[in-house]
C-alpha cells in the first residue's frame, strides 16, 4: 500500500485541489500509458486498415450505393466504418487500464486520495477520447486519396468534432463497462458480444436504405449510425444520408452526455474492491 501511495503522490497533486488539476494528471497518465506499448498501437491501427483493404477489395464494384449513378466502390463506402473502427477498438481497449489499475492497486489509492471520484470518470474518459480521436485522425488523412474524398479548410472542423464526440461517447461507454469487471476476460466478452455488434448495426458494412425491416429499425436507434453518417457526408460531400449533418451531431451529442452521466453514476455507486 506505501507503494501505491507513493505513486499516486507522483501522479495526482497532495491536495485537494478541485477536479480540473488531478483529472489532468490522469489524462497525461493514459496517453503515455497507451503509446509505450507499442504492440497495441500498431494492432489497433492495423486490423481496421487490413479489413479496410481486404473487405473493400473483396466486395470491389460488386457493392453500390451512395453516389449518383451508384457507381460508390466498396472502399469508399467502408472508409467511414473503418475510421469508427478504429475509434470504437481505441476508446474500448484504453479502458482497459481502469482493471489493469485495479488489479495494481492504483485505482484504489486514487479513490482513497483527497479528491472527487469525478477525477478518475474525467480523466479516463478525457485520456481515452484523446487516443481514439488522434488515431481516428491519423485515418482521416488518406481521405484525399480516395475517389471523391474531400478534407479542406471548410470540413475539417466538424469532422474533429465528429471524431472527438465518437471518441468521448465510445469512450465512456467503455468505462462504465470496465468499472465492475475484475476480468480482462470477461470484458472482452462483452466486446464481443455488444460493441462489435453495435459497430455492424451502423452502417459501416452495409447502408441503411438497403437493410430489412428489423434491421433497418436497430440501425435507425443505433446511435453509432448517425457518427458513421456524419463523417460519410463530411468526408464525401454529395452522398446521401440519413440525416443532415447538425442533426446526427446533436443525436451523437446527446449520446456521449447520456454516457458520460452513466460513467459518474457507476463510479459513485460501485466501491472498487482490490483484486483477489
Amino acid at each position: 500500500m506505501a507503494t501505491q501511495t507513493q505513486a499516486l503522490s507522483r501522479t495526482l497533486p497532495s491536495k485537494n485541489v478541485g477536479i480540473l488539476t488531478p483529472s489532468i494528471s490522469l489524462w497525461k497518465r493514459e496517453i503515455v500509458r497507451f503509446y509505450r506499448n507499442r504492440g497495441r498501437v500498431i494492432g489497433i491501427v492495423a486490423s481496421p486498415l487490413l479489413f479496410w483493404i481486404v473487405i473493400g477489395s473483396g466486395f470491389g464494384t460488386s457493392f453500390r450505393a451512395g453516389a449518383p449513378g451508384g457507381q460508390t466502390h466498396y472502399l469508399e463506402y467502408f472508409f467511414p466504418g473503418a475510421i469508427t473502427m478504429i475509434v470504437l477498438f481505441t476508446s474500448i481497449f484504453a479502458m482497459m487500464s481502469v482493471i489493469e489499475d485495479r488489479k495494481e492497486g492504483f485505482l484504489l489509492s486514487v479513490l482513497v486520495a483527497p479528491v472527487s471520484r469525478s477525477v478518475i470518470v474525467l480523466g479516463k474518459v478525457l485520456g481515452g477520447t484523446t487516443l481514439a480521436a488522434l488515431q481516428g485522425l491519423v485515418f482521416v488523412l488518406f481521405t484525399p486519396a480516395l475517389k471523391g474524398g474531400h478534407l479542406g479548410f471548410d470540413n475539417i472542423l466538424p469532422i474533429l468534432y465528429t471524431l472527438f464526440i465518437v471518441s468521448f461517447a465510445l469512450t465512456a461507454l467503455g468505462f462504465a463497462i470496465a468499472w465492475p469487471m475484475d476480468s480482462p476476460q470477461a470484458f472482452h466478452g462483452i466486446i464481443n458480444l455488444f460493441l462489435l455488434p453495435l459497430w455492424l448495426l451502423s452502417g459501416a458494412m452495409f447502408p441503411l436504405s438497403g437493410a430489412s425491416g428489423w434491421i433497418s429499425v436497430l440501425m435507425r436507434v443505433n446511435p453509432l449510425t448517425y457518427g458513421n453518417e456524419a463523417l460519410r457526408a463530411l468526408l464525401f460531400p454529395g452522398t446521401p444520408s440519413v440525416l443532415p449533418i447538425p442533426q446526427s451531431l446533436a443525436i451523437l451529442t446527446a449520446f456521449a452526455g447520456v454516457m458520460f452521466l452513466l460513467c459518474w453514476v457507476v463510479a459513485n455507486r460501485r466501491s472498487t474492491k482490490p483484486a483477489a
